[in-house]
């Protein structure tokens, strides 16, 4: 007999599992505190052949024939990121070092209260995976296209939670096809995501499945790195993102237009003395 869920549907492999596919989708904010990665936008392959009609992607916030020019980022949660393009040259940076909460904390709103992920706990599957997530202050900083955030936390394509057996239908996406992979070294797995009506794209006008897609999600962190629509008049449009490092030691200063030449103190530092 073939195992089972605690509601009578048969389990797959966890690696080949929609619902532990699922689950990877709603984890990132658990699963690292920096990155760094590379990112590119990938056009429509009719907009992207000279020869063929320009299909707009709106999505993507990008002109017709041209797509936005990829680049670099750091990000240290919750707030701080850091753009260069591929060259080294700075594009962008942000950071809460030094910034006043005074405002954020005496608006009156609910949500000015919520704490962010990393200090509330999810409900976790047997795997370590997200089952349910808890009400908290998501969000990381973005650059560019309003996708940026999806890519980052896709739990767009599986909800905070699962839906009822008996309401399946409610769930945001369908999840097929689900395989192991590998990606520029990395342990990923693939998907076809297809969006159902109750799906709702975390930034309006900017979903990261807006059609059939191929969807891969790297299994440490939980960043979709690849999307790719499979039908459509948007076939052959995503992104692709490399992930280059993970929870690495990030200073202040990377974070600042202005260096506070601060002294990295997790590499070696030289004494000279004196004869």
């Amino acid at each position: 007999m073939s195992p089972s869920t605690p509601y009578g549907r048969p389990t797959a492999a966890p690696g080949t599992d929609p619902e532990e596919f699922a689950a990877l989708c709603r984890s990132s904010p658990w699963r690292w505190d920096t990155v760094r990665f590379t990112i590119e936008w990938l056009l429509p392959q009719r907009a992207a052949d000279p020869s063929g009609p320009a299909v707009r992607d709106a999505s993507m916030g990008a002109p017709e024939d041209t797509a936005p020019a990829p680049v670099r980022a750091w990000i240290r949660r919750p707030k701080d990121l850091r753009v260069e393009t591929l060259d080294g040259r700075p594009v962008y940076t942000t950071t809460t070092l030094g910034k006043s909460l005074e405002d954020f904390y005496v608006a009156s709103r609910p949500d000015s209260w919520l704490l962010q992920p990393s200090l509330v706990a999810p409900v976790y599957r047997r795997s370590g995976l997200v089952e349910r997530r808890p009400e908290a202050a998501y969000g990381d900083p973005v650059f560019g296209g309003g996708r940026w955030q999806a890519v980052l936390d896709p739990f767009e394509i599986a909800g905070a939670h699962p839906a009822p057996l008996y309401l399946s239908a409610q769930q945001p996406a369908a999840i097929s096809d689900v395989r192991l992979d590998r990606d520029n070294g990395r342990r990923v797995r693939r998907a076809v995501v297809s969006p159902r009506i109750s799906y709702r794209p975390l930034e309006p006008g900017h979903p990261l499945v807006p059609a059939p897609t191929l969807v891969t999600i790297d299994e440490q962190t939980g960043i979709c790195v690849a999307t790719s629509v499979l039908r459509g008049p948007l076939t052959g449009a995503g992104h692709r993102l490399r992930i280059e490092a993970v929870d690495d030691y990030l200073l202040d200063d990377l974070f600042t237009p202005v260096s506070f030449d601060l002294t990295d103190v997790s590499q070696h530092v030289p004494w000279t003395v004196g004869g």
